[in-house]
């Protein structure tokens, strides 16, 4: 067994060789590991404690799936009416916002006609930015991460959308000179695979029966038939990209800098040719990346299905052998997970210090099948603790085995093709076998010559192609591959330095420790779909065939044939050239997107306006497979970093914790939160996805437990809202749909105050004033205009730290808590009198009057903007909903010929534009009195007196007591009190603003606002003082059971592990409510129990 050591050179080709050693579950194992590895190539990737834990971790989610543990009582909703908007619009017409408001919220209505008539006019394109008033000097560009063109973009494109596109219309508003350019990757493995099954089902022929052009053609058909479903998807969650500038990787300027770019890289040395291990699908006959690798965590013997087998492979044993020695007696005992690659070895591997080998140095074992002879050899590498402390070696099949053959010279001799099937060098009885029947053919060998020693349960990773479901083979291919040392080390430096930020920062030690250990990358791909490597092959006439291979590059065959001629000093009528076949790694392409986009390597005049990108934004999980690569592409290529920050969001995991996931069936559809699904739809689409059986019985009762209706019609705007209300930078979102439900009933709330508003400022002869010339008059008035201040104040933090999940619990806060719980309640009364003013009143009635009427009119138009600057707050989250309530109020508008045409282009709004509405202290005030209308409330209720408005009485504090008195009105309304009285005890009484009321009538009910205020309910037949006490003690039991109940879960053990931490947060909400219900229990407990005693 290998021993924990960094010895060896990490240069391998393939990818990261943390990747490596994570994939193919090599023997070396690094300090600080909790366990070396075992010795077979399709060992343990991770220590074995580690992969219990993972098992323990799935079998715990699916158990909580299939029980009650996790909060599963599905979610309720009742089918709201869907209402159509009734007219024919032509596309990019405006939407018609004259017809009649309707009762309620509809997102079909809403959505209607909006984003053609955004597009027709051209508002997202930076052109835009010259006729904006706001317009600054600046710009603010980034590309979207282009999705597949196989694919459809599951919820985790969904967060990224809501996330620039939230980004990108701040920005505009702002007046920045914005780009968001859209594009697609075409995705060279994933879209050859779907059009190779098609070509297969529907014409049954296979690749390999048309000519690479033939096939070609049909890839493009079926892209330009399908390829644009992702582009009505974005179009579909709103965002605001210039679709003149769509860009797909394989159209020709994009093809072009491809090309440029491997020229370039091969002509200053970054690029070359070498022979190294990879990456193998045999189902794809290809080399493919590592992020294609999916690790299949296997606890023991498994049997799997494998593409191109009729019968299940067993995977998860570990089989031991024994090699006799050469010319004496006695044998070595090795073992593996792969019987089958030991007709590839080449040597035995001992500790020089382990004394059981000590004799056997330098001697040689005989292949009991192919006559070898294998050295055995020495190295430090190796765990004498181990299995038997002897390790067989494959360099040509194992990663291990190959950096080891580097160190001590040894062949590698490649025994499975890249068919699958294995060689010639295997000898008759195995030549052309395929792989896994070979394993059992060697087995069974092994067996007759009594070389076998036995096989055991062993757990392992088994690295698995993402594309296909092959299992992955490494293989030793002669392939291109990028130097990445170098480029590592500037992109390391350049965040070291400061030049390029990584949101959130913790992700800068995993940046760093990455790209220290980086191996060179082999980009060669044996596809056809994609860009074709650039580099000839050069044959001469008279060429030996043994001759060591001749390449040269060209960004045309002609430039290639050139570079030839003078490379090998040769003449053009003696050399044939023959273009590598291999199409280029997708990652290469991708790479140059953030410059190739704007026209590199031409300096078009994008390129010199947008480029560097301001901002990278994109899922975590992407930090090295792209992200990583194109710093290191775009400083090398450009001088530049391609961007000067990178965001990166978490993964999107379901309401279990899962990771979101084709293979768990458990992907949502953003489109079906959209517009709405049933459950019968739902399973389909698991049935359709070909899962393991055990799999699709876990996600289809997932299915039945969280959507027992389906998914109702959310709407666009209430998921893009529910998605930024997640904390993006942290811990991984655990997605609820209830929550998007939820956002959908706030859409309604936003719907039906601007039908109120509408209605209140309909028919009125006096002209609102505007924002600068309205002055608040009332307290209510200004702690509304202040609360509107502060949270103005809130979204410009939280946009520039880029912390949209504050932005939106402020806007969600401030329109649902402040401006409808409150302020909407505390206008009504005034604005529903419709008599303003009136003949044959008394002067003072007739000033009283005037004072109401200007009340009024101030609280007209506080309400206008409050409504109308949230509006253009929420608009980058709501685009849909904003606009349509936006231009409903334009009318209304003081200043509507400054308005912008769209509320996309209106200028988002400055605190510092309302300096005049901040109030500070009535802010401050506030919660005392928001605290007393609860506990007010909270009496009625125990006393049902639901209808009748009694009277009430504070005592307080005689600091308090002015707070309330400027906020009696609203206290009142709030609270529906008839009269409000406030007392203070005598000994405080003397600095009252005003007489203190006589003590509140005995035998009134009794609530706690806190240490120093009380309130005193005028109740008619008066407070049964004991009836009370026992109401309230009654109580106080129930809401104790309740609170033990929720302690005794979470004190449960692996409560942690097993329950979301979003239940989990959940979870102690609760219990500091009821903490708190019983602590004012308690308080009028005590209440009661002195009143009592002032009457004995």
């Amino acid at each position: 067994m290998w021993k924990p050591t960094c010895d060896l050179s990490l240069r391998t080709g393939g990818g990261s060789i943390c990747k490596v050693l994570e994939t193919w579950g090599c023997r070396l194992s690094f300090p600080n590991s909790a366990k070396s590895l075992s010795s077979s190539s399709y060992t343990s990737q991770t220590p074995l404690r580690t992969q219990a834990e993972k098992e323990k971790r799935r079998k715990v989610r699916e158990k909580a799936i299939h029980s009650s543990d996790v909060d599963n009582k599905g979610m309720k909703w009742t089918e709201k009416e869907k209402i159509t908007y009734p007219l024919d619009t032509l596309p990019g017409d405006k939407k018609d916002t004259t017809l009649p408001f309707p009762q309620s919220y509809s997102p079909q209505y809403v959505e209607s006609t909006w984003y053609q008539w955004w597009e027709e006019k051209g508002f997202f394109r930076p052109e835009q930015h010259e006729k904006l008033p706001q317009a600054v000097n600046q710009y603010f560009s980034l590309c979207i991460p282009p999705p597949n063109v196989t694919g459809t973009l599951h919820i985790g494109h969904a967060l990224t959308v809501a996330i620039e596109d939230a980004l990108a219309r701040w920005r505009r508003m702002q007046g920045y000179k914005v780009l968001w350019v859209p594009g697609c990757d075409h995705a060279g493995i994933a879209t050859q695979t779907v059009v190779e099954r098609r070509l297969l089902k529907e014409h049954g022929k296979r690749r390999q029966d048309y000519t690479r052009e033939e096939f070609l053609q049909e890839v493009w058909k079926w892209k330009n038939d399908k390829g644009d479903e992702i582009y009505h998807q974005l179009r579909k969650l709103g965002a605001s990209l210039d679709w003149s500038r769509a860009c797909f990787t394989l159209d020709q300027d994009f093809s072009r800098a491809v090309t440029e770019a491997f020229v370039r890289m091969c002509d200053s040395g970054l690029i070359y040719r070498s022979e190294s291990l990879v990456n193998w699908s045999c189902a794809l006959e290809s080399a493919i990346s590592d992020i294609e690798v999916d690790s299949k965590e296997l606890s023991g013997r498994t049997l799997l299905s494998v593409p191109g087998y009729q019968r299940k492979v067993e995977f998860g044993t570990m089989v031991t052998f024994a090699y006799p020695l050469d010319g004496e007696d006695g044998e070595v005992a090795v073992s593996t997970t792969r019987p089958e690659t030991m007709l590839g070895d080449v040597a035995i591997v001992v500790h020089p210090n382990d004394s059981r080998y000590q004799a056997l140095h330098g001697k040689q074992c005989r292949h009991p099948f192919t006559g070898r002879l294998l050295p055995i050899i020495t190295d430090t590498m190796v765990d004498m603790q181990l299995g038997t402390g002897a390790v067989k070696v494959t360099p040509a099949h194992d990663h291990t085995d190959f950096l080891l053959s580097q160190r001590h010279s040894l062949p590698r001799l490649t025994v499975i093709g890249g068919d699958g099937n294995m060689t010639s060098l295997c000898g008759k009885w195995l030549e052309g076998v395929k792989r896994f029947e070979a394993r059992e053919r060697v087995m069974d060998a092994l067996m007759e010559n009594k070389m076998f020693k036995g096989k055991r349960d062993h757990p392992m990773s088994l690295p698995v192609c993402s594309r296909s479901g092959d299992v992955i083979e490494p293989l030793l291919k002669k392939q291109w591959f990028v130097r990445c040392e170098e480029m590592a080390n500037k992109a390391i430096k350049a965040v070291d330095e400061g030049k390029l930020e990584i949101i959130p920062h913790f992700y800068t030690k995993t940046w760093r420790n990455w790209l220290s250990n980086i191996s060179d990358w082999c980009i060669s791909r044996q596809l056809w779909w994609g860009h074709q490597i650039p580099a000839y092959r050069v044959s001469l006439s008279n060429q030996d065939s043994a001759q060591e291979e001749m390449w040269v590059w060209g960004r045309t065959e002609a430039e290639a044939r050139e570079r030839a001629v003078s490379k090998f000093g040769l003449t053009p009528d003696t050399i044939t050239l023959t273009q590598d076949p291999d199409v280029l790694d997708t990652w290469f392409s991708s790479g140059l997107f953030p410059f190739a986009m704007l026209g590199w390597p031409q300096q078009t005049e994008d390129l010199k306006q947008f480029y560097p990108n301001t901002i990278l934004e994109t899922g975590s999980d992407l930090i090295f497979f792209w992200v990583a690569r194109m710093v290191m592409l775009g400083t090398e290529l450009t001088g530049q970093l391609p961007f000067k920050q990178v965001l990166l969001h978490s993964l999107v995991r379901d309401k279990h914790g899962r990771k979101m996931s084709k293979s768990l069936g458990n992907v949502i559809d953003p489109l079906d939160v959209i517009s709405g699904v049933s459950l019968e739809r739902l399973q389909e689409k698991v049935k359709e996805g070909n899962l393991d059986p055990r799999e699709t019985a876990v996600a289809m009762e997932a299915q039945r437990k969280d959507f027992p209706q389906g998914i109702p019609e959310c709407g666009t705007d209430a998921l893009r809202f529910a998605l930024c209300l997640y904390k993006a930078q942290g811990e991984d979102i655990s997605l609820s749909v209830s929550q998007v439900l939820s956002c959908r009933h706030f859409c309604n709330k936003m719907w039906q105050t601007v039908r109120f508003t509408l209605g209140v400022l309909q028919d009125r002869d006096t002209p609102l004033t505007t924002l600068s010339q309205t002055s608040p008059l009332s307290s209510i008035d200004r702690w509304i205009c202040s609360r509107l201040y502060s949270t103005v104040r809130q979204c410009e933090e939280g946009f520039e730290n880029y912390e949209l999940h504050n932005v939106t619990s402020a806007l969600h806060s401030f329109w649902l808590h402040s401006l409808c719980d409150v302020y909407l309640e505390c206008i009504k009364p005034m604005l529903s009198q419709q008599d303003w003013g009136s003949d044959g009143q008394s002067a003072a009635d007739a000033a009283s009057e005037t004072e109401g009427d200007r009340g009024r009119q101030v609280a007209r138009a506080v309400l206008y903007h409050c409504v109308s600057t949230s509006l253009t707050l929420l608009s980058p989250f709501m685009p849909f909903l904003t606009e349509e309530l936006w231009q409903r109020l334009q009318p209304h508008s003081p200043d509507s010929s400054s308005a912008a045409a769209s509320l996309c282009l209106q200028p988002y709004p400055k605190s510092s534009q309302l300096t005049h509405w901040h109030f500070p202290e009535e802010e401050a005030n506030f919660p005392l009195v928001q605290e007393l209308v609860r506990v007010a409330r909270s009496l009625r209720a125990q006393y049902h007196m639901t209808k009748e408005r009694p009277k009430m009485w504070a005592v307080c504090a005689p600091d308090q007591a002015p707070i309330l008195l400027n906020f009696s009105s609203a206290i009142c309304t709030l609270g529906r009190i008839s009269e409000f009285h406030l007392h203070c005890p005598q000994e405080m009484a003397d600095s009252l603003p005003l007489p203190s009321a006589p003590l509140p009538t005995k035998g009134s009910a009794m609530g706690v606002v806190n240490h120093s205020c009380q309130l005193h309910l005028d109740v008619e037949s008066g407070v049964n003082v004991d009836r009370q006490s026992a109401m309230l003690s009654q109580r106080r039991e129930k809401l104790r059971s309740q609170l033990e109940q929720l302690l005794s879960r979470v004190r449960a053990p692996n409560y942690t592990d097993r329950v979301p931490e979003h239940v989990r947060q959940e979870t102690q909400n609760r219990i500091s409510a009821l903490e708190q219900d019983l602590k004012n229990i308690e308080d009028q407990l005590l209440v009661l129990r002195n009143m009592k005693k002032q009457d004995m």
